[in-house]
């Protein structure tokens, strides 16, 4: 006959201590790889609060597309400091929630609100880079202005609309007490809806923003045009284009001066430089995101058994956006550059 052994009154009695029921004892391996996340969390919050502490004391940096930068922040700060430590006491525990119904509710929320916000915001910067590019004579600083707060309000009510669906109007639940599970809701209909407005819809923004983000700039950028100057008769002044070779020729007196502008001007280096960086923040975005959301759609549409090592590798991929969008923008920003030595030598 097999007797149950009492695993806390073993421990009292001096005996050897063991692992917590369901959960298996944590390898060397498994040891770094917690570490690891956990530096995860701290660099993301760290290096976000850098970049909203940055924005708030630079005086130049109190206007757009700044306001746009600082939203990312927070919602990447939030990440940082609300989903993922308890997503990594959730790890800790083998996957299984003991915490409770209502941390696990906020917990959710706080998840679904902050990680939707984070990709709108990506979405929002992609949308300003465009149409700055694109319309630099309508879209004035004022206009600007407006259109770039509307997306910060749009993005938060958006996701705050996704994220408190399932508390509001009961589609699905999130926790599970006998299986000590706790997750975002799998009820198929609020799948569909959550992962097209978290993730596919700004993804086909994002990606159709970028193909005339670079169809723009390379239409800018090919149509420079090269100058010469040389004369003909000195009663006569001339201006006239040459539509074969691109050059704008003009006659005057006694003179003649040739010139060509091979190198780029300072506002195509510019161009160039906010298209590669859009480029690199969407790029990686798709990357760290989109495994996730792909396993997210179709679990509870087609029942499949993913194993939790996939969840939680995917889950972890995509919270490391946050820490990339702030290093990917402000190592293609030499003002945030020199702001954070300034700030850094203030200190000492």
């Amino acid at each position: 006959i097999k007797v149950p052994i009492n695993l806390t009154a073993a421990n009292r009695s001096g005996g050897p201590p063991t692992a917590l029921p369901g959960r298996a004892p944590l390898s060397v391996f498994g040891v770094l790889l917690l570490t690891l996340l956990a530096l995860l969390a701290a660099a993301t919050f760290l290096w976000n609060v850098l970049v909203l502490a940055t924005i708030l004391r630079v005086r130049a940096f109190h206007r757009v597309p700044h306001n746009l930068v600082a939203s990312m922040a927070v919602s990447d700060v939030m990440v940082a400091a609300l989903v993922m430590p308890l997503s990594l006491v959730h790890e800790l525990a083998g996957r299984r929630w003991r915490l409770g119904r209502a941390l696990c509710h906020v917990w959710i929320a706080f998840d679904v609100l902050c990680c939707t916000a984070s990709i709108w915001n990506v979405t929002a910067i992609a949308l300003d880079r465009y149409w700055s590019l694109s319309r630099h004579l309508e879209y004035t600083l004022r206009v600007r202005r407006c259109i770039s707060n509307a997306m910060i309000a749009l993005t938060w009510a958006l996701s705050a609309v996704i994220a408190l669906a399932p508390l509001l109007f009961g589609w699905g639940e999130t926790y599970s007490e006998g299986n000590q599970e706790c997750q975002v809701s799998q009820e198929p209909s609020y799948t569909v809806f959550s992962t097209f407005g978290a993730f596919y819809l700004p993804l086909c923004v994002v990606l159709f923003v970028y193909w005339k983000i670079y169809k723009a700039a390379k239409f800018r950028i090919g149509s420079r045009k090269s100058n010469s100057i040389t004369p003909i008769a000195p009663e006569r002044l001339e201006v006239k284009e040459a539509s074969q070779q691109s050059q704008m020729v003009f006659t005057v007196r006694h003179a003649t001066v040739t010139f060509q502008t091979d190198g780029d001007t300072w506002r195509e280096q510019k161009e160039k430089k906010a298209v590669l960086m859009v480029g690199i923040l969407i790029g990686v975005f798709v990357l760290c995101w989109i495994p996730f959301f792909i396993t997210e759609l179709i679990n509870p549409l087609c029942s499949c058994d993913i194993p939790p090592i996939w969840k939680s590798i995917f889950l972890w991929l995509g919270y490391s956006n946050s820490f990339f969008n702030p290093l990917i923008y402000t190592a293609f920003n030499k003002n945030y550059n020199n702001a954070f030595r300034n700030l850094f030598s203030r200190q000492h």
